[in-house]
């Protein structure tokens, strides 16, 4: 008998009381935090706007991660190399574009990369993301080559370390090798005129400073 009330003693004190609210504590933080970014999501979706998604790496060095080169892909005879983030930073404002040959938006994204590098003659790099090498290639015979490499994501590691959200995505790169915008979604005709080239152009004049 004395065991069970040392029991049901211990059952009914203050420390057992507030157990559950500590439990309750590590259920309800996670569900704040799902909760805050799924309403930053459904505001960018909601203006329309996916280029207000947030990126932490603004401002920062290019993730160093290596992108192999995609196999057998060649340009004027020559094979087109990968790349690896210590490479952009040579001095020169750059374009890296996160795609993929099963992406439909990448479909109508691509004349616009094109005309980027026409208009701005800056240097895009590839990255060719969960796609099969054959698919690749044909995509970039039949809508053309921009890049001046094209590195391959097999296994989206590289996409998680830049923080991608999903293909396509595009960044600039400033001379130093630092990520300066950010463009989440396919590049519009309107995005291209009024947010890539002049963030392009912002960081060409800051370099020149």
């Amino acid at each position: 008998m004395q065991k069970q009330s040392e029991d049901h003693a211990t059952e009914g004190s203050p420390e057992a009381a507030r157990e559950p609210g500590r439990n309750l504590g590590w259920v309800v933080v996670p569900v704040l935090v799902f909760a805050a970014l799924a309403a930053v999501f459904a505001f960018a979706l909601q203006t329309g706007d996916p280029s207000k998604l947030p990126s932490a790496l603004i401002g920062k060095p290019a993730p160093a991660k290596e992108f192999p080169p995609l196999e057998k892909l060649v340009d004027a005879g020559e094979p087109v190399p990968g790349f690896k983030g210590s490479d952009l930073d040579d001095g020169r404002v750059s374009v890296v574009n996160f795609w993929a040959s099963w992406c439909i938006p990448c479909v109508t994204e691509h004349p616009l990369l094109l005309r980027l590098k026409a208009q701005t003659g800056v240097d895009l790099y590839g990255v060719n993301h969960k796609d099969n090498p054959v698919a690749a290639r044909r995509f970039l015979g039949r809508y053309g080559n921009p890049f001046k490499a094209v590195g391959t994501d097999a296994t989206g590691r590289g996409a998680i370390e830049w923080g991608v959200y999903g293909m396509p995505e595009t960044f600039v790169i400033n001379g130093k090798g630092e990520i300066t915008y950010k463009h989440v979604g396919p590049i519009s005709p309107k995005s291209l005129a009024t947010q890539l080239i002049p963030a392009i152009q912002k960081a060409q004049a800051a370099q020149s400073e």
